[in-house]
Order: C-alpha cells, then structure tokens, then sequence
C-alpha cells in the first residue's frame, strides 16, 4: 500500500488514483537563468515520486511545464518579467535566453537521471488555452478590470485559504514589495497583463491580442491551462517545493476550480522542503545561489548530489555545506565501488532476498522514505550470506526508485605506469608468500607515488590519494 503526504490535507494518505492513469503535472523551471542545486532537488523528488509510481504497476502521465513568459521576480504580480529580466542582463533576445536555459535545465535532469515527462509543455505555445480559461473566470463572474490588467477576485472563491492555511484577514501587501493600488483585496491576483495601462509591463517584448488588450497571461494561469489541457479537469498529483504553496498553488487552485467548477482540482498536494545553506533557503537572487555545473566544476558527480538528496526525507530541509558534499561525494565512491565488486563477484549463498526487498518496499511505499530505502540497500550490499548475484539483482530492482543508474557503473579508470603496476605485482606475491614485511614496504612505495591500494575480493585496486 502507497501512503502520500498531502499537503492539502495535511496527513498522509493512501494512494487511490482518480483514473487507471495516474495523471501527475510537476512545476517546472522559469527559463531565465541556470537552475541552482535547491531548484534541482524539487525535480529529484518528483523523479522519486514517479519511479516509485511506476515500481508499485501504476500507468502514469507525466506533465512538465517550461514558463518562458509571465513569472514577475515577485510571485506576487510585482516587479519585472524574469525572461526579460535575463534577457537584459546577458544582452540576448527573450526568446534566446529561454531557449538556452531550457537546454540547459534538460541537461541538468540528464546529468541527475532524472526521467523527462511524457509531455513538455511551453507557455508561449499555449497562450490560446490560458485566454479560454480566463475567458471561463470572467463568466464565472470572478474578474474585475483595473489599471489595465485583469484580476482574479479572490474573496468571492471560498475555497481559498484550505491549501495553504491562510489566515486571510492577517494578509498584507507590501511587506517586502511594491503595493498594487489597482487590487481590491491584497491577496488578488493577474490573470492578465495589458501593456496599455499596466506598469507592470509596457515595454514587453513577447506580447498577444486577448479580450482585454495586447499584453501576456499572469504567471498563474499558465500551470493551470497547461495541466487541464493534458491531464483533464480533474487529475491525481501536482508536485513543487513548499515555497509555491501560499502564492502560485494556491492562486492555481482558485483559478482551475473556477474555471471548471470541480472541487478539489488536484487530488494529492506533493511539496518538497527547501535545500538549506549557512545563509539560509538557497535563492538565485540570493549570494548562496549554486548551480550543478559548479559543483562538476569542483569535482563532485551529480549523481553524488543525488545520493546526497536521497539521504534526506523530501519533506525535511536538506543541509548543504562543502564539508558535507566531500562526505556523501566518498560514501557515493565507495558505495558504487562495492555494486562493482557485487557484480564481478561469483560467490553463491543463499538466493533469497525476500525481507529485504519487503523493507525498501515499505520505506519507500511510507511517504518515499529514502533514507531508510538507502540503508536498506547499502544492507543488502554488506550482507555476505546472499549470493552475489541474487544480491546484485534485488539492487537494480531498488535502483528503479533510487535511480542511481547502477548498470551503468563502471570502475575508475587508473592510469599507472609500469613501475607503479610491477611494485603492485610484486606486493601480491609478498603477500601469498605471507611476507608482510615485504609487502608493507611496497604498499609505502606505492602511496609514495600517489596512489593508495584497496584489497577487495576480486584483488588489489589502485586510488588516487
């Protein structure tokens, strides 16, 4: 049985899909700048979600947005464009700056075996679905006009505070933003930018005709038409990081359940806990903005940050320090050299992995505990009475979820000179002659040259030091 935390609900739940396919739409990046590593680990998370869907039989449809257009720098309708933001910062088009960052996004999910969604989905492409929607709130009678823009009135939707817990009388504008004059209510929001008139937009490039003047669709329409469009009115999952919940999820369920009249839109809420560093929540605008590339840069594996994130529950914030990475970066090391061992190995045992593969199912089916999963694994791994094949089997069965890309290990390749590999023959035969002195003065030698020896079953492996 697969137990989900909802956050709408705030317990968990047994999972029981709406349909025999499980429809599931992720947040995805706003394509202005490189995703940092905090972006990242939402995407790990869902990828977990989704292997372990697919680990427990369910059909699923997978749906990812790119936003190109309508993210304001604040989530709440304040501020400049983020795609034109970037565009001005690196001299380019807007359309070159999403096209880059796009690519560069889907490289990060590669790097980090990440699954793509069965369907991408831009903004700019779906601009009809979002007027068609807008169109359906304005008959609902839950719009008004102001200073050039169009509103989502929100005090007329009384489902508005249920996913976020919003004590509405508390709210205020302008704590940490400009005040929008033109709202009638502080939690309002735009379902659409009109250039003429609007402040918030009047030297924009990417531009369309609507109903209510040339200008761009407001950040939140845009999940919501794209998610209906694919997923129908009503759909299983809806996934992103915690920092969505009070603004950008919580206007998407006020917007969808208007438009189609359904409560609730989205079955099951799925958030995942911010990435922490010294300063604080990681943020782009932020100095402790850090993206995967620099971590390559310094010589850390991004399949060691996903070990990495794999260690902590998704709903737990997540700590990063160097210090930390440089521990999960060795225990990555070691744990991929020990799966290579397993499968050179042709020791027999017993073949049955039966309470093991019981556990990981349980820890992971237990709202994706993976850490206990992991211990689980590394278990199996150490456990010598099972047969190395049956062991290496029930991993790659656990590397469904953990999605480590086990089968595609392979062993560091050392480059040694001949003097190096004679001195390393010549210890292993010191050792079958039991000659330990010998063979301790030749592993000093070695380490000399800079490299350490790990005696393994399979026989002496040379590591850089």
């Amino acid at each position: 049985m697969l137990k989900l935390y909802n956050t709408l609900s705030r317990k968990k739940e047994e999972f029981v899909p709406i349909k025999e396919t499980v429809g599931f739409y992720s947040c995805g990046p706003t394509v202005y700048n490189y995703a940092h590593i905090g972006n990242l680990r939402a995407y790990i998370c869902a990828d977990i979600l989704k292997r372990t869907l697919k680990y427990n039989n369910y059909k699923i449809k997978h749906v990812m947005n790119i936003t190109d257009v309508g993210h304001l720098t604040d989530d709440a309708d304040s501020g400049e464009d983020k795609i034109e933001k970037g565009a001005e910062r690196e001299g380019k088009t807007v359309w070159e700056i999403a096209d880059f960052y796009t690519k560069t996004f889907k490289d990060d999910m590669k790097k980090l075996n990440i699954q793509e969604p069965d369907v991408w989905c831009k903004a700019t492409e779906h601009i009809k679905e979002m007027i068609d929607m807008i169109k359906k709130i304005e008959t609902a009678g839950y719009t008004y006009s102001a200073g050039g823009n169009l509103y989502f009135d929100t005090s007329k939707f009384k489902h508005y505070s249920e996913l976020a817990r919003l004590k509405l009388d508390d709210l205020k504008e302008g704590a940490r933003t400009e005040v929008d004059e033109n709202k009638k209510h502080p939690r309002d929001f735009v379902l659409w930018f009109s250039l003429e008139g609007s402040k918030f937009g009047k030297s924009h490039t990417m531009k369309w005709e609507s109903p209510w003047g040339t200008g761009y669709p407001g950040w939140h329409i845009e999940c919501c038409a794209m998610s209906s469009k694919y997923l129908g009115n009503q759909f299983d999952i809806h996934s992103g990081g915690i920092d969505h919940i009070p603004v950008h999820h919580t206007n998407e369920i006020a917007q969808a359940e208007t438009a189609m009249n359904v409560h609730p839109w989205v079955k099951l809420w799925f958030h995942n806990n911010f990435l922490i560093v010294k300063e604080g929540k990681m943020a782009k605008s932020a100095e402790n903005f850090l993206k995967l590339g620099l971590l390559e840069k310094k010589g850390y594996r991004p399949l060691s940050y996903r070990y990495f994130c794999l260690g902590s529950h998704y709903r737990s914030e997540l700590n990063f320090s160097w210090k930390a990475l440089d521990n999960v970066e060795n225990s990555y090391e070691k744990f991929k050299n020990k799966i290579i061992e397993i499968r050179n190995n042709k020791k027999g045992g017993t073949t049955d992995t039966s309470s093991h593969i019981k556990k990981f199912e349980s820890a992971i089916n237990d709202d994706l505990n993976t850490p206990v999963a992991l211990a689980v694994t590394l278990d199996l791994m150490n456990d010598d009475k099972i047969a190395a094949d049956s062991k290496y089997a029930a991993i790659c069965k656990f590397d469904e979820v953990l999605g480590l890309n086990i089968g595609e290990m392979k062993e560091n390749k050392i480059e040694a000179s001949a003097n190096i590999q004679k001195l390393l023959k010549d210890r292993e035969q010191a050792r079958k002659n039991k000659d330990w002195k010998l063979a301790d003065e030749l592993r000093d030698k070695i380490k000399k040259e800079g490299f350490e020896i790990e005696d393994t079953k399979t026989g002496p492996k040379l590591k850089k030091t």
